[in-house]
């Protein structure tokens, strides 16, 4: 942890001890983590039921999947293995620029290099006539 984690940490713990927290409300209730005040009441009862059915927004799904490919470039132990994870990771990254109406930041190292040399490319010499 970095040295303003530490300070935070130090002085929650410091709190807790001196009994900051003990005369809350709601003490010793579970939070409410359902809470879904902000969605609006026509669209509560479709949005509980794609939840409960394991929905996630698309934009969570990429970010699911973009973190076990993270995971997984560790564990693949050749260069096309890995290659072609670092491939589907560019797609996912650039899926999830279009949910947020973004443009991709990142371009496939393979792609940029192809690009590269096709702009640096001499250009064609008209035939001679």
């Amino acid at each position: 942890m970095g040295q303003f984690e530490d300070l935070v940490e130090r002085r929650i713990r410091s709190a807790m001890e001196d009994g900051a927290f003990d005369d809350l409300p709601g003490r010793g209730r579970p939070l409410s983590l359902d809470d879904d005040a902000l969605v609006p009441e026509d669209l509560r009862s479709a949005y509980r039921v794609l939840k409960n059915a394991g929905f996630l927004p698309e934009a969570l799904e990429l970010r699911r999947q973009m973190v076990d490919i993270h995971r997984a470039l560790e564990q693949i132990p050749d260069a096309e293995g890995r290659r072609l994870a670092n491939r589907r990771l560019a797609l996912l990254r650039t899926r999830m620029a279009a949910c947020s109406g973004e443009r991709a930041a990142h371009l496939d190292g393979e792609y940029v290099e192809r690009i590269r040399r096709r702009l640096t490319r001499a250009p064609a010499r008209p035939a001679p006539r």
